[in-house]
């Protein structure tokens, strides 16, 4: 019994201007709504998990990344502030409690709305990336202005809360905003060249294009950099700003793909024959489906050679389909020439004195041929 007094005489020991039970009833109180607002996080994600209860809807997802995006410490401050209800503290205190709790509630509601968008953002995407390409590749970039707006409205909320003049931080970040700017401003070039890259689309995400040289299919377009997936497997990284100054090839966009080719014939092809390869090569291409034949002409003489040019067009710009076409139009103009008696003229491969000696005996054959061809009267 004498313990039991003891014991409940030192509970009305003042402490800090507040006696031992008091202080022991504010943190017993703080205590409690911590472990209640954990309990309850727990709950909630485990419910809004389940897709099988009734009136689950398409935002339970958003929910839950909300739910788990709420911060047990921050949670702390807010249940040692309705704990000190119980306690009597002075001015000067009570004022910074207050100020620190506002400040921790801000932050959560920033975490709050930072995860709804997050949520937003990434279901969007892979609606977009179904259907809109084109919007995929500006959600980064909103998601990122998004995020940039969001923090720095609590920030100034944070601010005019502990009593700084946030009007005279926002003129005086003007001033040193300029000094900022020009020391990123490389940075701050990709930054607004991604921007360029959003609002202009001059390429999206899946887009295959040629870029100085290299070539590959747009993998990711972030806030500096852009990455495309070469044609030899490897991975390219363009500064947004060096990509927008580059010269851009965008297959993707391509509605016809314009094919052109150079035949070559022997000089010794009858001049009759020659006349009508130009004939035969456009019913070569006429042949072939997806096609449109746009001309084909002797060219010109070069090499010892007659030069035809076929000037073709595919309907469907498919590399494979035109690779497939192209080699159908070579093995078919192959196969009529063998058919004809058509000899194709190769670039001589031999050194100088082999090529004068060939021209020499080629000279030769022609006179006899041409002598053993005139008339009697005149050989």
């Amino acid at each position: 019994m004498n313990d039991l007094i003891s014991y409940l005489s030192t509970l009305d020991r003042v402490l800090v201007r507040n006696p031992l039970s008091d202080w022991l009833v504010a943190v017993a109180v703080a205590l409690a709504i911590v472990l209640v607002v954990f309990a309850v996080q727990r709950l909630l994600i485990r419910w809004l998990s389940n897709w099988q209860r009734p009136k689950a809807t398409k935002m339970d997802p958003a929910l839950i990344n909300a739910v788990e995006s709420t911060k047990l410490w921050l949670i702390v401050f807010v249940a040692l502030y309705f704990g000190s209800q119980y306690l009597e503290l002075g001015k000067k205190t009570a004022l910074i409690l207050d100020r620190i709790v506002t400040a921790a509630v801000l932050l959560q509601v920033g975490m709050w709305l930072g995860a709804m968008l997050d949520f937003w953002v990434a279901a969007s995407r892979v609606r977009a990336e179904q259907h809109d390409v084109g919007t995929a590749t500006s959600l980064s970039a909103l998601n990122f202005i998004g995020k940039l707006l969001l923090w720095l409205v609590m920030l100034l909320f944070i601010l005019d809360n502990l009593g700084i003049n946030v009007t005279a931080l926002v003129a005086s970040l003007g001033i040193g905003g300029i000094a900022v700017a020009l020391a990123v401003q490389n940075i701050l070039g990709d930054l607004f060249a991604s921007l360029s890259i959003v609002v202009d689309k001059p390429f999206v995400i899946g887009d295959a294009m040629a870029v100085d040289g290299f070539s590959g299919t747009v993998e990711h377009v972030g806030l500096k950099t852009t990455r495309l997936r070469a044609d030899t497997g490897e991975q390219l990284i363009f500064s947004n700003s060096d990509l927008l100054k580059a010269r851009l090839r965008n297959y993707k966009r391509m509605h016809e793909r314009r094919v052109v080719m150079t035949v070559d014939v022997e000089f010794a092809t009858p001049v009759d024959v020659v006349e009508k390869i130009p004939g035969m090569l456009r019913d070569i291409v006429s042949s072939q489906q997806k096609t449109r034949v746009d001309r084909a002409h002797l060219r010109a003489l070069v090499g010892g050679a007659y030069q035809f040019e076929l000037v073709y067009w595919m309907i469907d710009p498919a590399y494979g389909l035109y690779m497939d076409t192209r080699q159908q139009v070579l093995l078919t103009i192959v196969r009529r020439f063998e058919a004809d008696g058509i000899r194709f003229s190769f670039p001589y491969s031999g050194s100088s004195r082999e090529l004068l000696a060939a021209v020499a005996q080629l000279s030769v054959q022609t006179t006899h041929q041409l002598g053993s061809e005139a008339p009697e009267g005149k050989q």
